[in-house]
């Protein structure tokens, strides 16, 4: 599959699972847990240690199950070097055109940070995909609302404070997909091996992105 079918899918699925963990064995355990609680999308962040080498290893365990991408992607350098270790979608924090450039030459999916009206419709006639309305927190459902009155045309990712609460908030605000961290994937919770735990709450995410499209 190419950015377009990727694209879908993770409109699809509405939830991109942001995984700070130590090492790709983890990983691929809590892919397969939120995978069956109805997240297959997982954008492990380039800020954690051996980033490229887990999301390489990551990638042909869960080749086909579970679409594999990398976040907090600050420069074009790095969004080429985590595309050829095999993230099929980059995320990044803020708005660099030479990241979105670099995805497009390789047909990723590539989601730029922005948070100001001029920001976000920069970042989508640049070509983004997606735009990730970060920090989504400060503002809220009611901020994200307000945004995509002029600039419907803009799907946009809400990332930063989504949890099984506020989810169904945010899409019915007009988010097209959440990316949530700790309050899906948490460190604890993955130290002690409570992996029914992570899909219980994949599921509960599931359902509420689920409900509120309706």
């Amino acid at each position: 599959m190419g950015r377009e079918q990727h694209a879908a899918w993770m409109e699809r699925t509405g939830l991109v699972a942001i995984v700070r963990l130590d090492s790709a064995g983890e990983l691929v355990q809590v892919a397969k847990a939120i995978a069956a609680g109805g997240v297959s999308v997982i954008e492990f962040t380039m800020t954690t240690p051996g980033a490229l080498r887990t999301i390489e290893e990551s990638s042909k365990a869960l080749g086909g199950e579970v679409l594999i991408g990398a976040g907090t992607v600050l420069d074009a350098e790095t969004a080429r070097a985590a595309i050829l270790a095999g993230a099929e979608f980059i995320v990044a924090p803020t708005l660099n055109p030479e990241v979105i450039e670099i995805c497009h030459r390789y047909d990723k999916v590539v989601v730029p940070g922005a948070y100001t009206p001029t920001e976000i419709l920069t970042a989508w006639e640049l070509g983004a995909d997606f735009v990730k309305l970060f920090p989504a927190e400060v503002g809220g459902p009611a901020y994200l609302k307000a945004v995509r009155a002029p600039l419907p045309q803009v799907k946009l990712m809400a990332v930063g404070g989504v949890t099984v609460e506020n989810a169904a908030s945010f899409i019915r605000a007009g988010a097209v997909a959440l990316g949530i961290g700790s309050n899906l994937v948490n460190k604890k919770v993955v130290a002690e091996g409570r992996f029914a735990e992570l899909t219980a709450t994949a599921r509960a995410l599931s359902q509420a992105v689920q409900e509120a499209r309706k």
